[in-house]
């Protein structure tokens, strides 16, 4: 009998080991997958298609996390603390959000003021919510004293597409500078053209993100000459949002002057690489045969495989067309890119493909 018992008891303990590891695995992986999807979707173009299988295997993490419930927060906390990245912020939000703790959410709040990244992890976690469910959070953030939670009330607008009105034309002049970004980006989502005046005095402003949004939000709204020379500013000055700007400094327009500009770029080889990607960006499928040409340089290679793919975005589902095995792609790669984990254009696979599709007929 004492037998039995013992045997019970350590049964019970096993199954709660397991149990644990696997409420700890799951917390990984919620943590791993949405990280790996905001980088992808930062990805310029981005596989969305890919993005979707992420999503569902997120979901299926997020839903495990759910049925833990508290059980979760030792590893939401240990794994922030050991890799405090955009992915563990978003998984201990996530779950912050969907208890409603909110002293946990208190907490969270303070990890993203930590952030490097604006707190793209915690914006992450409001954009997953329903608008009804966080609605009274950010209804009280977006007209409190707190700057920076008024930044993550706008970026949840801006998420879920929610125009906060009259107030909107307050926190285009916020004196957070974090808070007046992102309600201007949320302005020129909107089309919000009563706006436009604040627009315009963002470009003067101190603060580098203020200025790159009041120019995006004005060609947003067909003002892009009043952009212009902002947009090529951030464009070239290797800023993570350059291909932002690069994008938005295209469609300021006009074209013959755009395409002057690309070509004074490709003239400088710190700044060949924007015009081979503004090329992709143009639309134009004419330009292919010279991308090709592009992508057999190695410092222009990357750019030009991503222009290739906006241009044909068909070509994502062929995985021979472009590797990740450098030797693969020749010496000179390898020689250019060292140790860095780069996707390179098999240049004479997607040469073969293009003129399997008709689009490199004429040569």
């Amino acid at each position: 009998m004492q037998a039995s018992r013992s045997k019970v008891a350590a049964t019970a303990v096993f199954q709660r080991l397991i149990a644990t590891d696997v409420v700890r695995q799951h917390a990984e992986l919620v943590a791993f997958l949405w990280g790996q999807r905001d980088t992808l979707l930062s990805e310029d173009p981005a596989d969305l298609k890919v993005v979707e299988g992420i999503d569902r295997r997120l979901h299926v993490n997020l839903d495990a996390m759910r049925i833990a419930g508290k059980a979760v927060w030792p590893f939401l906390l240990e794994q922030y603390e050991a890799f405090p990245e955009k992915g563990e912020l978003f998984a201990f939000t996530w779950m912050a959000l969907e208890l409603k703790d909110r002293e946990r959410m208190a907490q969270s709040v303070q990890f993203g003021q930590a952030s490097k990244d604006d707190a793209s992890g915690f914006v992450g976690a409001l954009a997953w919510r329903r608008p009804e469910d966080i609605g009274p959070l950010v209804r009280e953030w977006i007209a409190g004293q707190d700057g920076f939670k008024r930044h993550l009330a706008v970026s949840a607008c801006a998420e879920h597409g929610v125009d906060p009105k009259q107030l909107l034309g307050r926190l285009v002049r916020d004196p957070d500078a974090k808070a007046r970004a992102s309600s201007l980006r949320l302005a020129g989502k909107l089309g919000r053209a009563d706006l436009v005046g604040e627009m315009q005095g963002g470009l003067d402003a101190d603060d580098e993100k203020v200025r790159l949004w009041a120019a995006w939000a004005l060609t947003e709204l067909g003002s892009g000459h009043l952009a212009r020379t902002e947009l090529r500013k951030v464009a070239v000055g290797g800023a993570p949002e350059a291909l932002t700007a690069l994008r938005a400094a295209l469609k300021a327009g006009p074209d013959k002057e755009v395409r002057a500009w690309l070509g004074g770029l490709m003239k400088t080889p710190i700044s060949a690489h924007l015009a081979v990607r503004g090329v992709g960006m143009l639309g134009d499928r004419s330009a292919l045969a010279w991308l090709i040409e592009q992508m057999r340089v190695p410092m222009l290679a990357t750019s030009a495989l991503a222009a290739f793919l906006e241009l044909f975005p068909e070509a994502h589902r062929e995985d021979d067309l472009f590797t990740r095995d450098l030797g693969e792609a020749g010496q000179p790669f390898v020689d250019y890119f060292g140790d860095e984990s780069v996707v390179i254009p098999l240049v004479d696979k997607i040469e073969g493909w293009a003129k399997s599709k008709g689009a490199l007929s004429g040569v």
